[in-house]
């Protein structure tokens, strides 16, 4: 099997995205899977070129001539590099695939990382789609893309060869007690509300601190607004980290405060510190949390709610360390090697239904040739060539 992955690039910034296609592509390679990455290249190419990942130059500039580029590209990297599948991580990538489908012959993958996203519904373009958790294949469905093209594969990255082994990395020297989160500074995260919450904590746990891992469109004005707080100098903005784990090894409590949430793939890393957990309970939160046995859900856009959850674990330390016993039970089921296997099994599905539709057409097909008719098979003499035969 032949498979091609398409992404916008493969940049080691903190994209979901980016993070588990790489991953998926590096554990295919390992089981001796022929894998190539279409992209506008990043920082992971050694990585991925090392463990024989091919990646293929593809810039997909959203505009009518850059399009037009991708597109001549794209089918001259296809004509060479001939994938059985081409699996579309994102919607550019996807509709460029889908365009030139019907010359190359490959069987399309669609994968829906991102549920807030409108445009996802594109994905429905494909033979196959695959959806980061059973909320977003629910969602997926309401919004209309055929539930029968629709795949589950849970985000599973543990074991990925893109991140250091935790023994290997060194806890970050934070105050304590601390509330951790690692994400992308936006909105959609929840952050003021976490914000919010944290000031309502802060009057009752003087000692407490508050550490914002990550970048982002909106942190200049999460920055404002904490400045805002009656603990400001209790909040402290970390930027992006290449090694944010070591966060996760100093935290009393990780927090994930997000509005919408696909998964998660940072609760699986969380999980795997050994972290205390509060989670917003919304779309597949509660999956990537065992459905919060794993992690403590609260509803989203709460303040109230999370700062009761974080002030209940720090407050009593036997509560933290139960919550960190149970965010590690079971975190083998999210080992990279179990969600390769799923995906390989959407492959060989599409690939099966697409030689069954092949030979229909091909059966089905007026013939130009004469008939050919099958000649009698021989008789059997009685010298036993029957038994010879069978």
């Amino acid at each position: 099997m032949r498979v091609l992955h398409i992404l916008n690039d493969v940049t080691d910034r903190g994209n979901g995205i980016v993070n588990l296609a790489v991953d998926l592509a590096l554990e295919q390679a390992r089981r001796g899977i022929d894998v190539a990455i279409a992209s506008a290249g990043g920082a992971y190419q050694p990585l991925l070129e090392q463990a024989g990942v091919a990646h293929l130059t593809l810039d997909q500039a959203r505009h009518p001539a850059g399009i037009l580029r991708a597109i001549r590209l794209l089918r001259r990297q296809l004509k060479g590099f001939k994938p059985d599948v081409v699996h579309a991580h994102m919607r550019t990538g996807l509709l460029l695939a889908w365009l030139l489908k019907p010359l190359h012959g490959y069987v399309l993958v669609g994968h829906v990382h991102n549920v807030h996203d409108r445009e996802s519904l594109m994905m429905g373009l494909a033979n196959r789609v695959i959806a980061v958790s059973e909320s977003v294949a629910g969602s997926m469905a309401k919004r209309g893309i055929p539930a029968h093209k629709i795949r589950v594969v849970l985000n599973r990255t543990l074991g990925s060869r893109r991140v250091p082994a935790l023994q290997t990395v060194e806890p970050a020297q934070l105050a304590r007690p601390s509330i951790v989160t690692v994400c992308g500074m936006s909105r959609r995260k929840g952050i003021d509300a976490l914000i919010r919450a944290f000031e309502t904590v802060a009057a009752d746990l003087p000692q407490a601190h508050l550490y914002l891992v990550g970048d982002g469109p909106d942190r200049e004005a999460f920055e404002l607004l904490a400045k805002q707080t009656s603990c400001a100098h209790r909040i402290h903005f970390e930027g992006y980290q290449v090694q944010p784990q070591s966060y996760m090894l100093s935290a009393d409590v990780f927090v994930l405060a997000s509005r919408r949430e696909s998964f998660g793939l940072v609760l699986l890393e969380a999980r795997e510190a050994g972290c205390a957990i509060v989670a917003t309970d919304v779309d597949g939160v509660p999956e990537a949390l065992d459905g919060g046995s794993a992690g403590l859900l609260v509803p989203a856009n709460n303040s109230a709610a999370l700062a009761g959850a974080l002030g209940s674990i720090l407050r009593d330390p036997a509560e933290q360390t139960r919550w960190q016993r149970l965010a590690r039970a079971g975190i083998d089921a999210f080992h990279i090697g179990r969600m390769t296997s799923e995906t390989s099994i959407v492959y060989e599905e599409a690939l099966r239904e697409k030689r069954i539709r092949d030979a229909y057409r091909i059966g089905a097909a007026p013939s130009r040739k004469p008939p050919i008719r099958m000649k009698s098979p021989p008789q059997a003499d009685d010298r036993g060539s029957q038994g010879a035969r069978s």
